[in-house]
């Protein structure tokens, strides 16, 4: 249902013309650094819910700490800013938009919280890899080393192995069809919110002439 529901939406934030630019090579390290930054802002919340969510029936069986990413990312823009990287990290617009729908659906509907999980997570398991192979080619980082930390889950043995489980716990997710026509639609959002980063970050780098 996600799938077929929110294949539009997933085309139209993988098509961006930010990251279509970034991923072409047509764009510098700074406008990777600031969508790295921009990830930061969604992973804190989506981790800082985590420890309360472990125990809800809905959500917690998607708590898995070998997903984490905080960590990662914290030492990928101490790698790409500089060790006082906190001190300029700022959240676009839409970043904080996204953020905070995060933080209201891990606080008030925890199936909204999990629509956010799965596109996130699974996405960055998945097509992640790609920009991930890309910057080492592009910026010359090191392979799966730092400046690219958050896209290895070092974690995951076995990524198939584990997306496969993951799909099957979204299939026997406890809630009723309404509910989870409500996910879907949670996911197209979530799909929106990145598109809508996506603009922002093209707004601030542009492809040089």
């Amino acid at each position: 249902m996600i799938r077929t529901a929110s294949h539009a939406q997933h085309t139209e934030a993988e098509n961006s013309g930010f990251m279509s630019d970034m991923l072409g090579g047509r764009l510098g390290m700074d406008a990777y650094a600031r969508y790295t930054e921009q990830l930061w802002f969604v992973y804190r919340a989506l981790e800082d819910s985590a420890r309360e969510l472990a125990a809800d029936p809905v959500a917690g069986p998607f708590i898995r700490p070998e997903l984490f990413r905080v960590t990662e990312l914290e030492r990928d823009l101490a790698h790409l800013r500089g060790a006082d990287w906190r001190s300029t990290a700022t959240a676009l617009p839409a970043t904080r938009a996204y953020a905070a729908r995060v933080e209201e659906c891990a606080r008030n509907w925890p199936a909204g919280y999990v629509a956010h999980h799965y596109t996130r997570y699974l996405g960055d398991l998945s097509g992640g890899q790609i920009i991930r192979g890309t910057a080492e080619k592009t910026w010359g980082f090191a392979r799966k080393g730092d400046g690219v930390r958050f896209y290895v889950f070092e974690q995951v043995g076995n990524p198939a192995a584990f997306k496969r489980e993951y799909r099957a716990l979204l299939d026997a997710i406890a809630v009723d069809d309404l509910e989870k026509r409500r996910i879907v639609e949670e996911c197209n959002s979530a799909f929106a919110f990145n598109t809508a980063v996506f603009r922002e970050l093209g707004e601030e780098f542009r492809p040089a002439a």
